[in-house]
């Protein structure tokens, strides 16, 4: 039999009518095609390269609530600095009017001349860091182009970022060496005011907790003085002698109270710096590990220097005279290096002989 072309062309042309008159059919409403693609196009836009990853995507979700807490931390920042200088300036206050009074009264020559020496060296520490780790830059990376080795691009400046760079939200700005941002400070942590920071944070522990041993017994007749028993009328108190015992109750709570959880930061941060590593960077190196632990390899933050070799260059020392003249005395000196390039993987020596 022959092929007829005619009835072949018949034969298709049918097939694609009844196509398309199935697809006319099941033809969706405009509006319904249109928010179809809409969503599509969301869920298509987190993964729209191979770099995507859950970080990405979390990130894009919870964008909107990131950038209110941001706002509301920046904000917040000078109100908790004025809390840092009020309660401050509040128990100097007492130790001035009150404590020190009853210390000349009632101790010996030896332990005023102990008090007084060591609670203003203390003070001296604690004005002189936190004025410098609130005034001081972090320190931020070039904007400009520059031949400085860089590992990656930041995402929000669209900058090059040197090795232990991080951006921060509520600065809006990459920090060199970045820790985190502190509210109490009103400022990032970074390569230029870590320093000062942590020393805040040790002399501010010290204070309270010398405050707090040594005002116990002067807490323990205020709080007595105070507490009244049903069976036995208070004793005639004047109003003045109510504030003194009212104002020391405050003091040694709020120092006790301070200490503490001061001294708790304190300690996390001392056993970080031990490490050679910030806050960020503590969780960065906790996932490296787990991933190469997956791997059956060993991890080792390439920046510890050893632990008193991160001391060391922590606080600048490269003489034996700079624990005096640089760890237990005020100084404004910057930290080694430009923050921009790090050793990696030192040689396992003492990198400052002292």
């Amino acid at each position: 039999m022959r092929w007829c072309p005619s009835s072949s062309f018949h034969l298709l042309r049918c097939v694609r009518l009844r196509t398309c008159t199935k697809r006319r059919r099941n033809t969706l409403p405009l509006w319904i095609r249109e928010i179809w693609a809409y969503i599509r196009l969301l869920v298509q836009s987190f993964y729209f390269n191979s770099l995507t990853d859950s970080d990405v995507v979390f990130d894009s979700v919870f964008e909107p609530v990131f950038w209110t807490v941001d706002y509301i931390t920046r904000w917040f920042g000078t109100v908790f600095v004025f809390l840092v200088v009020f309660l401050t300036s509040s128990i100097l206050a007492i130790a001035y009017l009150f404590v020190l009074p009853m210390v000349f009264r009632t101790y010996s020559t030896a332990w005023i001349t102990w008090h007084v020496c060591y609670g203003h060296w203390n003070l001296v520490m604690i004005v002189f860091n936190y004025y410098k780790a609130t005034m001081t830059s972090p320190g931020y990376p070039p904007t400009v182009k520059n031949d400085r080795p860089f590992v990656s691009v930041c995402k929000k400046c669209i900058i090059p970022k040197p090795a232990r760079t991080h951006h921060c939200g509520i600065c809006n700005r990459c920090i060199l060496r970045m820790d985190h941002h502190c509210p109490w400070l009103n400022n990032c942590v970074g390569h230029l005011n870590h320093r000062y920071f942590f020393n805040f944070c040790l002399f501010m522990t010290m204070g309270c907790v010398f405050c707090s041993f040594s005002g116990r017994n002067l807490f323990l007749d205020a709080y007595n003085a105070i507490e009244t028993n049903y069976q036995t009328a208070a004793p005639p108190y004047t109003f003045k002698d109510k504030m003194i015992n009212k104002s020391i109750i405050y003091m040694w709570v709020l120092t006790s109270t301070v200490a503490v959880a001061l001294g708790a930061l304190t300690c996390w941060h001392a056993v970080l710096i031990s490490r050679g590593e910030t806050s960020i960077e503590r969780h960065l190196n906790h996932r490296e590990k787990e991933r190469m632990e997956k791997r059956g390899r060993v991890y080792k933050n390439p920046f510890d220097y050893g632990r008193l070799n991160n001391w060391k260059v922590f606080f600048g020392v490269q003489k034996r005279s700079h624990w005096l003249t640089r760890v237990l005395l005020p100084s404004g000196h910057t930290p080694p290096g430009d923050g921009l390039t790090w050793e990696a993987f030192p040689v396992k020596k003492d990198v400052i002989p002292v």
